[in-house]
């Protein structure tokens, strides 16, 4: 297929792209474009391993977007000869609800369904949605295809994502887990069978997607049957700033304490997790520094992380029947050894059991770091979300 397909992640005061050859998927060009609304704005672009950063006056997603294509037209050395090239967009989509199953090419009613979901993902849709809505406007003509964090949970059974409350609620409000880092988890587990060399349907694993945003997935013959984050991507692990699993009684107390309800949602989605109880970051490698310096709050930060993931791996080993594999991918996931090596301690168990030296070794690439008597394999993967996006979007094009 001749051309050229753009990703676009779009935040909300950054846009994440990268450009692949449609035909081969082989990454052409990207980059990030990073404080869009503040002065000034930076970007860094990559085409054909020369790196450029530069600093730029950018208002609006759709601002932001007309200097990427710009510099992609422009920028030597260039990566298209002209926006032709360009035959589809795809984009990132945190939160689909329970209308999209799989990937989709937006439309106008697409787009009504995906404001809907906004405000289950207030930090996430709208930035998502205003990176759509620049594209269309910028190239008409061209194909948009709505990738889901939410798709790959849609296998979940009703045990896994209904809530103990009442049921009309879901029936009327759509209060359910969805799940969320969808195509992370599913990319990942795809990566694992190649590795392990085994069918993916006939193998138990957990994901571990572990970065400022945490949650882990169990799958089983392909499919999430279970996910850590929930209606919204607040509930499961300790994260970067949120707060993972808290008793929801402490929102009614908090509030009877003369917090707002808008106070108490800021403080469980920007001022808890690591921050919160290290009082130091959100990025763990902060917090690890002042742990090793001899902070006590950062080192409980760093064992109630690691507490938290060991939970729900074992909760997740007794839901899948047994366990083939573990896998690491997210920032965290990918990059700290030590963090690697909290969640997998005293885990004999489960027959797991991690090599030191090559978990030591093993930072920001693939490769197994479980120890040769391992009954369960531990793989460390780098997730790439990109990648996952232009596959569901090229599949759109040659199905239509």
């Amino acid at each position: 297929m001749p051309g050229k397909i753009l990703v676009v992640n779009c935040g909300s005061s950054s846009i994440k792209y990268k450009l692949f050859d449609a035909d081969s998927l082989t990454g052409v060009a990207g980059g990030l474009l990073e404080r869009i609304g503040s002065r000034p704005a930076v970007l860094r672009h990559e085409v054909g391993g020369t790196v450029a950063r530069s600093e730029v006056d950018v208002s609006s997603h759709r601002q932001g977007l007309e200097i990427i294509l710009r510099v992609l037209l422009e920028a030597e050395p260039k990566a298209i000869g002209s926006l032709k090239e360009i035959v589809a967009i795809g984009h990132r989509v945190v939160h689909g609800g329970d209308t999209f199953f799989e990937s989709t090419v937006v439309d106008d009613k697409v787009l009504e369904a995906l404001r809907k979901w906004a405000r289950l993902a207030p930090l996430h849709n709208p930035p998502n949605i205003a990176g759509i809505e620049a594209a269309r406007s910028l190239l008409p003509s061209i194909p948009q295809v709505a990738v889901f964090d939410t798709a790959f949970h849609q296998t979940m059974p009703e045990i896994a994502y209904l809530y103990a409350i009442p049921y009309e609620l879901y029936e009327r409000f759509g209060i359910r887990r969805y799940g969320f880092h969808g195509t992370s988890h599913k990319y990942v587990a795809q990566k694992a069978a190649e590795i392990l060399g085994e069918p993916i349907e006939k193998l138990r694993m957990i994901t571990c997607h572990l970065g400022n945003g945490c949650s882990i997935t169990a799958v089983k013959n392909g499919h999430s049957i279970d996910t850590s984050m929930g209606f919204t991507p607040l509930e499961g692990l300790v994260m970067g700033t949120r707060s993972g699993d808290i008793d929801p009684s402490i929102v009614f107390y908090l509030i009877g304490e003369g917090f707002s309800p808008r106070e108490v949602e800021d403080l469980l989605n920007k001022k808890s997790g690591l921050l919160g109880v290290s009082g130091v970051s959100n990025d763990i490698r902060d917090v690890e520094k002042e742990a090793e310096a001899g902070s006590k709050r950062a080192r409980l930060a760093l064992e109630i992380f690691a507490y938290r993931a060991k939970k729900y791996i074992g909760a997740y080993a007794a839901v899948l029947g047994g366990l083939d594999a573990l896998v690491f991918t997210g920032g965290i996931g990918e990059n700290d050894p030590l963090m690697r090596g909290m969640i997998c301690s005293n885990m004999g168990f489960l027959g797991l059991k991690i090599d030191e030296d090559a978990n030591g070794a093993t930072v920001g690439r693939t490769g197994v770091i479980s120890s040769e008597q391992s009954k369960v394999k531990v793989l460390v993967i780098p997730t790439d979300e990109e990648l996952a996006i232009a596959e569901e979007t090229r599949k759109h094009l040659l199905n239509h």
